[in-house]
């Protein structure tokens, strides 16, 4: 009997403490960086969420939140006025004195790396499922999402093995005006290249390019995200700003695709793996669907 209560003594402690432990993580979240607020989503996370930036479109639902501004651009009272006991963002957030001045107001800001590797990938979440005690869960998205990468390595492999690997460029753009080419160590680069695409630009980070340089690559596909349009207006606004486009291999050829920008925000989101599909598609045409 003496045995029976002190288990029972245990149990309720543990319990207690689980109560306790779970207190203490914070409850009310502001997340600037698409990406990241994607992933709080699905780690069962929505529901903290009181307010997001700019680039914070997906789930839908998120749109419905209070927005903080550009995640470069963030302001401190906007952030304050929404009582947030954490703000989690890139290395891209800022500006820095903003962050100082939130940090100042007691609430604890979390920087997450938006490197465009697995590794670093895992690192974030597993953080992430910590900050919001979903470890567990966050093991098992991960484990997820490198399965459909391994699945799509296989299926590029397959598809260069009856095509040759396209080359490509990514514009990044607003309302068509000149844009910016996304080259190495960005999550543009990585996706083309997960999608079996060969990236022709070789510098790091986003770089205009004189649409002239831009036309002597000559590019097998162009791959497009405008900022401030999307659909035809989108395309229409490229080529009506840039008008020299038309005479690559790719325009020429139909192979221009659009892609949403904000899956470009943030590190690795988890609708890359879906969107590299769609890419694969564009690029092996002779292998789409299978």
């Amino acid at each position: 009997m003496r045995l029976s209560t002190r288990a029972a003594a245990l149990c309720v402690g543990l319990l207690v403490s689980h109560h306790v432990a779970a207190a203490e993580l914070p409850q009310r979240w502001v997340s600037a960086g698409g990406a990241l607020s994607e992933w709080i989503s699905a780690l069962g996370g929505e529901s903290k969420l009181v307010g997001v930036d700019t680039t914070s479109q997906y789930p839908e639902s998120l749109k419905a939140l209070p927005s903080i501004g550009y995640q470069r651009q963030l302001s401190a009272e906007g952030i304050l006025s929404l009582r947030p006991q954490i703000l989690v963002g890139t290395e891209e957030t800022g500006p820095p004195p903003v962050l100082s001045q939130v940090r100042s107001a007691g609430v604890q800001v979390e920087l997450f790396s938006a490197q465009p590797d697995l590794s670093t990938l895992q690192g974030n979440l597993q953080r992430l499922g910590k900050l919001l005690g979903a470890e567990d869960q966050a093991s098992q998205v991960f484990q997820t999402y490198q399965q459909q990468l391994d699945q799509q390595k296989i299926r590029v492999t397959q598809a260069q093995v009856k095509e040759k690997s396209p080359g490509v460029l990514l514009l990044l753009g607003h309302a068509g005006g000149k844009p910016l080419i996304a080259g190495k160590d960005t999550a543009a680069d990585w996706l083309l290249q997960q999608a079996g695409g060969h990236n022709l630009a070789t510098h790091s980070g986003y770089k205009p390019f004189s649409v002239e340089s831009l036309v002597s690559l000559d590019p097998e596909v162009l791959v497009f995200a405008d900022r401030a349009l999307t659909g035809d207006a989108a395309r229409a606004a490229l080529f009506k700003e840039n008008p020299i486009l038309s005479s690559t291999r790719a325009a020429k050829d139909g192979r221009v695709m659009e892609l949403d920008p904000t899956l470009l925000v943030g590190g690795l989101g988890p609708r890359l793996p879906d969107a590299m599909k769609k890419l694969s598609d564009a690029f092996y045409p002779g292998t789409a669907g299978q």
